[in-house]
């Protein structure tokens, strides 16, 4: 393990077991001088996203809430890694304040600052989480997402975890060392998207301006994730996709879209569309173990699954199913990545898709956004 992966992890713990939690206490007030919270107040908060952004998994249920005058809605959205450490202990003070006095907290990804401290009742934390189904073991089922090192608990204070169909509930629960009743097969509000003509319609009309020359043609995106931890990412398939769009540019457009932990260490992403606007356009999905899988399923076209490291993965990380039981070709070796491109495209029956994602995103219908808000009772 590296030195400064080593210090970096130290001084997380250190901000979620000392910092933060001093900070919550301080602003909750003690005993008789305790804050009461204030009503209507939703907080959206992620440290992954650039400032004045908000995440895409949250952006149904930020639109949805924010047009509500019974609410007072604030975004507290930053991306730690882009912030020194000074700047980043000022916006930690500043979210604990809101969040100690916060009716509602709505996350969806890792984020330490909710589960620093003994949260008041009061205070309901969601986390919409941002991908679906399931593929490669995560959270504490695995080692490559919590280090073994680390001390604290990273999914502490949740009261509910959106989940994407009723059979991922109890994988869910376990991985992430949840009490039993808190994740829910809601579906995930990001997937509301994706049933949305209109929002479709534009992706597709900004895409083709932008592209032009794309029109006619197969378009492929690669779309691969990333080995290993946030700290020290690892890209495996350039040489193969490089390979393969050498020989088939006439034929197919490509996209490659990169893991933002990957952008610019081995190579680049051609397309600034973000991921999510693409897949309506996409003919054809090449990704490893990355959940875009799982989004992708809902327009029922092929993929492939394209993993040289197939082997390493699997013994070092695992998977929750056989990693062959997608309805998919399965590619290890460069040189059959082509023809398992043609392959899918001219031969996988739609039927295998949806049955897929009959398991994997059941409660994906298009009306999730709006099953969670009921059941949170913010309607």
């Amino acid at each position: 393990m590296k030195p400064l992966f080593y210090a970096k992890q130290i001084a997380k713990m250190a901000m979620q077991q000392i910092y933060m939690p001093l900070l919550y206490r301080k602003y909750v007030g003690r005993n008789g001088k305790k804050r009461p919270v204030r009503k209507g107040l939703i907080l959206f908060a992620d440290s992954h996203t650039k400032k004045g952004s908000i995440p895409f998994s949250m952006r149904r249920m930020y639109d949805e809430l924010a047009d509500n005058p019974d609410y007072v809605v604030r975004p507290c959205i930053t991306k730690f890694d882009d912030m020194g450490y000074v700047e980043m202990l000022r916006w930690i003070k500043h979210f604990m304040k809101l969040y100690a006095v916060s009716e509602y907290v709505f996350i969806c990804d890792n984020f330490l600052p909710v589960s620093s401290c003994n949260k008041r009742d009061e205070t309901t934390v969601v986390q919409l989480w941002h991908s679906g189904g399931i593929l490669k073991k995560s959270g504490y089922d695995t080692d490559e997402d919590i280090p073994r090192l680390y001390r604290g608990n990273v999914y502490k204070n949740y009261d509910m975890v959106t989940v994407s169909a009723p059979e991922l509930v109890p994988i869910f629960t376990r991985a992430m060392g949840l009490p039993e009743g808190v994740a829910r097969a809601t579906g995930i509000s990001r997937s509301d998207f994706y049933f949305d003509e209109e929002w479709n319609r534009k992706n597709r009309e900004v895409f083709y301006e932008k592209y032009p020359e794309a029109e006619g043609k197969k378009v492929i995106m690669w779309a691969p994730t990333f080995r290993g931890n946030a700290g020290q990412p690892k890209l495996y398939g350039q040489k193969g996709i490089q390979n393969a769009i050498a020989k088939t540019s006439d034929d197919y457009f490509w996209i490659i879209k990169l893991h933002p932990h990957l952008e610019g260490r081995e190579m680049s992403s051609n397309c600034s569309i973000p991921s999510e606007q693409l897949l309506c356009v996409t003919d054809l999905l090449i990704t490893d173990y990355s959940s875009i899988l799982f989004d992708y399923m809902a327009y029922k076209k092929p993929f492939v699954l394209y993993a040289p490291d197939l082997d390493e993965y699997e013994a070092k990380r695992g998977f929750y199913l056989p990693y062959d039981s997608y309805p998919t070709t399965v590619v290890k070796e460069d040189d059959k990545l082509i023809d398992a491109i043609k392959n899918e495209l001219n031969s996988r029956d739609p039927a295998d898709i949806e049955k897929a994602y009959s398991f994997h995103m059941a409660a994906c219908d298009g009306h999730a956004t709006k099953r969670i808000i009921e059941l949170l009772m913010l309607g």
